[in-house]
């Protein structure tokens, strides 16, 4: 056995349970995620926050903001940068999201690792990507 399998059994990491996304209006937010981007309400309470459940079975976590002061984000601020959406098809998935009028942040670029992706906005201004992984070797636009 190596060393990666003995840290990896020590700990019984399975995978990423959630990000989390704190929303100056979480249940507005939460229903966007919904509506354009295809999640469902898993869970929610009074806070409010809501687990919400993607196609492919991942979360996300929407809760409430603090008071703290939003800073200025690029992808490359330290930190969490973005979350990346994987679609089937990179064109469809942009003319769907034209029609949802979405703000872009550029245009359709190479992604890191193979494949293409393009970067949105959330309601609230958090940054998005829609990556294709597969049949991209000829849509650089």
């Amino acid at each position: 056995m190596n060393v990666d399998s003995i840290r990896i059994q020590k700990l019984g990491l399975t995978g990423i349970d959630h990000p989390a996304l704190a929303a100056d209006d979480p249940e507005n937010l939460a229903d966007w995620y919904c509506d354009v981007l295809g999640y469902r309400k898993y869970f929610s309470n009074d806070k409010p926050v809501f687990i919400l459940r993607a196609p492919d079975g991942s979360l996300l976590e929407v809760m409430p903001k603090d008071e703290t002061v939003r800073l200025e984000r690029t992808t490359w601020t330290p930190g969490w940068s973005h979350l990346a959406l994987r679609v089937e098809n990179l064109d469809e998935a942009i003319a769907y999201l034209d029609q949802q009028k979405v703000v872009w942040g550029g245009e359709v670029i190479e992604a890191i690792g193979g494949g293409l992706l393009r970067t949105f906005q959330d309601p609230e201004g958090n940054m998005l990507q829609i990556v294709e992984r597969t049949g991209y070797s000829d849509k650089t636009k």
